[in-house]
């Protein structure tokens, strides 16, 4: 029974709180919790129960509710693949692409090892300029004064804005990064015309014995522009799966490659800002991808500088990781039925907090200030900048890849399910609980109910020490690396 405490002389609410979980009669459930999250920084809380009966027998195989925890609630982990949101649950989504692009590299995860022989690039896109910017340029592996005339230092915070702010043309920069998913849409049409032109082919004639594979990420420059990685394979018409012809070559896929990215060119027609034409920028970097690690480009290296992106966010840039639309009112500044009023918490704005405020460099501010004024008008209505003013027009996903490079995030996620149910049966056989017959059917019945996100004040405590063991975990981790297993 829960005793009676007196926590009056406890100032620390969060100390407080501690106690009270320590005086519980399960405490130990209460850490087993929060420790199974790996330091998730915001975890949902689920109520709720669950049952599963075999109707062979009308018996329960299986029931768990959340009125039998300590808390009387269930915490599970956000799944948000942001780092500056959820590092734990950020490294998760960032091993899963790293195997994602790996397989498609290297093999396995039901992704034949065979892929390693196929001509594979490494594709850098950037964007074009919109005007000088503060930068450090590199000449015989030095860094060369920039052209303001000093030499800045890498963390400069000045690094990425414009020399003159008041030239640099802010409406083509939000426009390019609004339009640079359609601009990689894009080049994959043209990227397969240009190999079939290449090679002296119909792309009829390409699409039945070539099969063009990629997977991308999208990273954002000090300057608030996207740029694509990219990993591009050549496949027979099967897919990983079959061997691409002999004419098929790296070669060909670089030249392919090239003139692609060349000749993409999206036209906007606008009254607003006047026409404009988007294309990549001068700066394309193209690498073959080596087998055997025999060369300066790997298999291991790729997948682990892609996978590095995935979980990063327009943080990168300077700008902020949520959405500036005003929640209670949707971004419209009013509210009500028939009869409007002003919406009180943006008064009449749409904005969930005014620009000023908002703690970045000035140079992502007008970015910013830049986007909601376009996504005003209706001809850029289709756009929703409004939406993604906080990540600087920029709407796609940061990680995507074709349907045939390799495994998929949710095949992954299935395999790790698998292995939870796995870890249940045997729980389930070491308590001696009989097991279903063969013949029986089971039927799960669930209710569940979201409560809330985050931690009560002393679960974060507990969390903070997780995470701390985690980090003691991947430090002595990367040591053994380069330093040998410690001798016990």
């Amino acid at each position: 029974m829960t005793r009676e405490l007196d926590l009056r002389h406890v100032i620390s609410p969060a100390v407080r709180d501690l106690i009270e979980l320590a005086n519980l009669q399960d405490f130990d459930r209460v850490r087993e919790q929060v420790t199974r999250l790996g330091g998730c920084s915001a975890p949902v809380n689920l109520v709720g129960w669950t049952e599963t009966r075999d109707t062979k027998t009308n018996t329960v195989v299986r029931a768990y509710a959340t009125a039998d925890e300590p808390t009387g609630r269930l915490l599970t982990a956000c799944g948000n693949r942001r780092a500056s949101r959820c590092a734990s649950c950020s490294r998760v989504y960032a091993a899963d692409t790293y195997h994602l692009v790996r397989a498609g590299l290297s093999g396995g995860k039901n992704v034949a090892e065979t892929v390693r022989t196929h001509p594979r690039l490494f594709v850098t896109l950037t964007p074009p300029s919109f005007g000088p910017v503060h930068n450090r340029p590199t000449g015989g592996g030095k860094p060369r004064p920039c052209r303001c005339g000093e030499q800045h230092d890498e963390d400069a915070p000045e690094l990425g804005t414009p020399l003159n702010p008041r030239t640099y043309d802010y409406a083509g920069a939000v426009l390019w990064n609004a339009h640079a998913g359609a601009l990689w849409a894009r080049f994959t049409l043209y990227l397969r015309r240009e190999l079939a032109q290449y090679l002296g082919m119909t792309q009829k004639a390409l699409n039945a014995a070539v099969r063009v594979s990629f997977a991308k990420v999208a990273e954002y420059q000090k300057r608030g522009l996207v740029h694509f990685h990219a990993v591009i394979r050549l496949d027979g018409p099967d897919g990983h799966t079959s061997t691409p012809p002999a004419f098929a070559t790296a070669e060909a896929l670089t030249h392919a490659v090239n003139e692609a990215a060349t000749r993409v060119v999206l036209t906007l027609n606008s009254d607003a800002v006047g026409d404009r034409e988007f294309g990549w920028g001068e700066q394309i970097d193209v690498r073959e991808i080596t087998a055997l690690a025999d060369g300066e480009l790997t298999d291991q290296r790729v997948a682990s500088y892609i996978a590095k992106y995935a979980t990063k966010s327009a943080e990168g840039s300077g700008t902020v990781d949520r959405s500036l639309v005003c929640a209670p009112c949707s971004g419209r500044g009013q509210v009500g039925g028939r009869v409007r009023d002003l919406c009180s918490h943006c008064e009449g704005t749409g904005r969930a907090e005014p620009f000023k405020d908002l703690r970045v460099q000035t140079h992502i501010r007008t970015m910013i200030r830049t986007a909601w004024t376009l996504g005003g008008m209706p001809e850029f209505a289709h756009l929703k900048l409004t939406k993604w003013a906080h990540m600087l027009g920029f709407r796609g996903h940061f990680s995507t890849k074709s349907r045939a490079y390799s495994t998929t995030l949710g095949a992954l996620r299935d395999v790790r399910r698998s292995w939870r149910i796995a870890q249940a049966e045997a729980a389930r056989e070491r308590a001696g609980h009989p097991a279903p017959a063969g013949d029986s059917t089971l039927v799960t019945d669930s209710s569940w109910a979201f409560l809330a996100t985050g931690y009560r004040p002393g679960e974060e405590l507990l969390a903070n020490q997780t995470r701390h063991e985690v980090e003691l975990a991947r430090a002595a981790k990367e040591r053994a690396k380069t330093e040998g297993e410690v001798w016990a």
